[in-house]
């Protein structure tokens, strides 16, 4: 079967392709209209502002001591026997945990969704290295059977309907097509349940890493988490450097925050607090485990004031699930790990301009994603600083700079600074421009496609004024 290949430089073609499938625009139509309920009802009788303000200002805080928190989180993980590893990038990382699993002669990895694993192309890194890595998470295990990613971080197959993920099923597991959804759960659970049981290493993320504590703090609906995270014998956590938080009790916010934001729900099924391997004594859980805390440009991120506020991020979902342009094209047009308004203040720094030009324009900024961002973020001005970074001279923080600058563009630009600060000039360009009105093209490219050529008016504004006042001062006299 051929598979897809997605990229941000094909961001256009993509969308209009999305735009042309009525099945997709179906599924994510109804989705998004049923998150978005969701979230407004479940937040109906809170003071959801205060909450807000609250959960920004406690990620404002982590940020402002991340460095020292980071090292607090890895003294007091050590203390508990957390073995902490460093990556600068994602390739360091699947190196980390690719050598963790060779070291316990590991040929089957079980995972639990990881959006970080996602970014780093864990699953690829070991199947190269004759590593198994199976997916847990329902909508994850179901787009790996469908050789395909994530279209949502939270949900991972919201791309698809129930009759597709029972084809699916289907041709893969071998189970018979139905339309219930039980029988379908259950059978993956089956399927998945032996692959728990005998995997050598389980590969989980982090939702909030505590520092005061040590605590890895898990989030997670179905379970399968928590089997990740205590059958196999060696834990293995990923996690961005930017999950850290200051203590223990910052977390019940933001996972209230989360949760409502996410999926609607007051809480999730499972909240996995994981503070040390198994202790003397203990019948479960894993005999080692490992952090792996990721750069991955995030430390470029953190150098930038303005720019630093895209490492708020709680990984909620709800700007996509708000977001006119993610509802009609989906993830997989954005061709990113992080698809939606986040993914397109987020990705530009870890892949380059160069990448992800395109990203930081697909957005009306109709302000939606700054609105129900529960941490408050500001996703529309740092759209449009991205799109500023792009345009500019190449001087600035993001990597691919000044890309999609232009001679013509910027030569035109700087027309256009002389005749604002020459008056004589500008008046006889206006008085030109109207005079010459009539040849104005009637196409300029994409964006006449749907809208009418602007035409200079046959006066300026201030010749209008001049001429109203002559005539006025004419009738005054007679």
């Amino acid at each position: 079967m051929s598979v897809e290949i997605y990229t941000p430089r094909a961001f256009h073609r993509q969308a209009h392709d999305a735009l042309g499938n009525p099945q997709i625009r179906s599924n994510f139509r109804r989705a998004m209209d049923g998150l978005m309920t969701k979230r407004r009802d479940v937040f109906s009788d809170w003071d959801l502002e205060t909450l807000r303000d609250l959960g920004a200002n406690i990620r404002l805080r982590a940020l402002a001591k991340l460095p020292d928190l980071l090292e607090q989180l890895e003294t007091n993980c050590e203390a508990n026997g957390i073995r902490v590893h460093w990556a600068e990038d994602g390739e360091e990382a699947c190196r980390i945990v690719r050598e963790l699993c060779e070291s316990h002669g590991a040929k089957a990895v079980i995972k639990g969704k990881s959006m970080v694993s996602e970014e780093m192309h864990l699953n690829a890194h070991l199947e190269e290295a004759g590593i198994e890595a199976l997916e847990s998470d329902l909508g994850e295990y179901l787009v790996q059977l469908n050789d395909q990613t994530p279209s949502h971080i939270i949900m991972p197959a919201i791309h698809l309907n129930t009759d597709e993920i029972s084809d699916i099923m289907h041709e893969k597991t071998g189970i018979e097509r139905t339309r219930d959804v039980d029988t379908m759960t259950a059978a993956a659970r089956t399927q998945l349940r032996e692959r728990f049981m005998n995997a050598d290493v389980g590969v989980s993320g982090v939702n909030f890493a505590v520092a005061e504590t040590g605590t890895l703090c898990l989030v997670e609906n179905e379970g399968n988490g928590r089997m990740t995270t205590t059958v196999p014998p060696v834990h293995i956590a990923v996690t961005g450097i930017e999950k850290v938080v200051e203590h223990l009790r910052d977390v019940p916010p933001l996972y209230a925050l989360l949760t409502r934001s996410a999926t609607g729900q007051h809480v999730t099924t499972y909240f996995n607090m994981i503070s040390s391997p198994r202790k003397p004594g203990e019948h479960d859980g894993p005999k080692e485990v490992h952090l792996v805390l990721v750069d991955n440009g995030r430390s470029n991120i953190y150098q930038d004031n303005e720019l630093l506020d895209t490492l708020r991020c709680i990984r909620c979902g709800a700007c996509m699930n708000h977001c006119p342009v993610y509802t009609r094209v989906g993830g997989h047009s954005y061709g990113t790990t992080y698809p939606g308004p986040i993914g397109s203040i987020l990705m530009p720094h870890m892949l380059g301009l160069e990448e992800t030009k395109d990203l930081p324009t697909a957005s009306s900024l109709c302000g939606a994603c700054g609105e129900v961002c529960p941490v408050k973020i500001p996703i529309p001005d740092l759209l449009v600083r991205l799109r500023r970074e792009a345009v500019g001279e190449g001087r600035g923080n993001v990597p691919g700079a000044g890309v999609k600058r232009t001679k013509k563009e910027a030569a035109a630009w700087k027309s256009w600074q002389w005749l604002a600060t020459h008056p004589s000039a500008w008046r006889t360009s206006l008085l030109m421009a109207g005079k010459l009105r009539g040849l104005t093209p009637t196409r300029f490219g994409p964006w006449t496609q749907y809208r009418t050529a602007l035409k200079p008016a046959k006066q300026s504004l201030h010749a209008l004024v001049k001429s109203h006042r002559r005539d006025r001062d004419g009738e005054d006299n007679s």
